[in-house]
């Protein structure tokens, strides 16, 4: 027990360590819509579920840790370490010009832990949103004449949580409690395009915030026996309105051969008020064999706040999403394919972003495997995304992105009594 336990935490500290040092070194995916409100928002959910297009609020998993709805921690039967990284490609289109970007990074890590026959446990550290742009555009000011504007910007907000979640006959309670922290930096500048012959200084201007706050969200699902080993079971979502501390620094510079702080306004303390989300699932499944299901999420981004003040956000935004899986045979110790567990997928939404009267959409279509190891119960999780997101219309952008996901989940028997005989 002990060797098995050794060999598979070197498993988990070797790709933990290749992922962190992806994470140190690439996350620089040059996103412009992540200049808005506190980011581009990122998917949390377990690389197993991307595959079926994050359908996940109305399922359960006895060796997966879906902390969508943590309601279903209460079906965990082993112990299960689960870590991914994650690499995105974009095709960014303007009008007629167009550039390529993209990165890989550390995504989640997190265990979850089964309490006995009807409870269950999770904790670990997931991605709540990244900020990274670049940006220029050239202008033309009276007194100032020819300039280039530049924004800039970079950061990211994660989540460290635990949670909790039981079960009583079909019914499953449970709920995630989190500290979210990070920090979001912001540039804006305006340079002269011919410094040497005007007489004017180049100007920016500086935030930088940092966050810390706790944050809760809470799940409940029913499930139904149909027949012996066909089921259904329904899932809800629910975070309320919630406030995060911030605290900013604010820099006014002027510039020519050197830079110059003419104004600095340091530890400003205030609010983020982070919108309320409400999701609803369906999921009718035959155990071991196949799942299909759909859920639906609305969150309120009117609510937003950012030291009193709104974004360029719509009030409201939604995403729908569809998904399945399918194993052929999952006892199967011959034919290897047989065992693995395929996944299709496809998901639809508004964005929370709203530039000159249009809201962002975006769309996908995933697929995913589980590859099982041979002799145990470790897996390797994949995931693709293709899709789309924004419009070329009244001057916007358009992203075209493919988005990679590799996980690894391992299992063992924790506070199992041991028998002798």
């Amino acid at each position: 027990m002990r060797h098995i336990f050794a060999k598979r935490s070197s498993i988990v500290l070797l790709l933990l360590s290749s992922l962190s040092a992806i994470a140190q070194n690439s996350n620089k995916e040059n996103s412009p819509y992540s200049r808005f409100g506190i980011g581009e928002m990122r998917n949390s959910t377990n690389v197993m579920l991307r595959g079926m297009g994050s359908a996940s609020i109305a399922y359960a998993g006895q060796f997966n840790v879906n902390t969508a709805n943590p309601a279903s921690y209460s079906s965990l039967k082993l112990t299960t370490y689960e870590a991914a990284g994650e690499a995105n490609t974009r095709n960014i289109q303007a009008n007629t010009d167009k550039y390529r970007t993209g990165m890989a990074t550390l995504s989640y890590m997190q265990i979850g832990i089964p309490m006995g026959k009807y409870m269950g446990m999770a904790l670990g550290l997931r991605p709540v949103s990244r900020v990274y742009y670049r940006l220029n555009d050239t202008t033309n000011i009276d007194s100032f004449g020819s300039g280039i504007k530049g924004y800039q910007g970079d950061g990211s907000l994660n989540q460290g949580f635990i949670g909790f979640g039981g079960k009583y006959k079909g019914v499953s309670l449970g709920f995630n409690f989190g500290y979210i922290f990070g920090n979001i930096e912001n540039i804006s500048s305006l340079d002269p395009l011919s410094p040497s012959t005007n007489k004017v200084l180049g100007s920016g201007f500086l935030t930088h915030t940092r966050v810390g706050g706790v944050y809760w969200d809470a799940g409940a699902s029913y499930e139904y026996n149909i027949k012996p080993k066909l089921g259904m079971r329904i899932g809800a979502t629910f975070a309320n309105s919630q406030k995060l501390i911030a605290t900013k620094d604010q820099y006014w510079m002027a510039y020519r051969y050197q830079t110059d702080t003419v104004n600095k306004v340091e530890g400003l303390r205030d609010k983020i008020v982070m919108p309320t989300k409400i999701g609803v699932g369906v999921q009718l499944f035959n155990t071991g064999k196949w799942a299909v299901g759909a859920d639906f999420t609305t969150t309120n981004w009117g609510q937003y706040r950012s030291f009193g003040l709104t974004d360029s956000l719509a009030n409201g935004a939604y995403k729908v999403t569809v998904g399945g899986e399918y194993t052929p045979d999952i006892n199967e110790t011959r034919k290897y394919l047989q065992r693995v567990t395929y996944r299709l997928g496809a998901y639809y939404g508004t964005d929370p972003v709203m530039l000159r009267g249009v809201q962002l959409d975006y769309y996908a279509i995933t697929a995913g495997m589980t590859l099982p190891f041979k002799k145990n119960t470790a897996r390797i999780q994949t995931a693709i995304e293709i899709g789309s997101r924004g419009t070329t219309s009244n001057g916007l952008l358009r992203e075209n992105f493919v988005k990679f996901g590799l996980g690894i989940s391992l299992n063992d028997k924790w506070f199992i009594k041991r028998k002798y005989e």
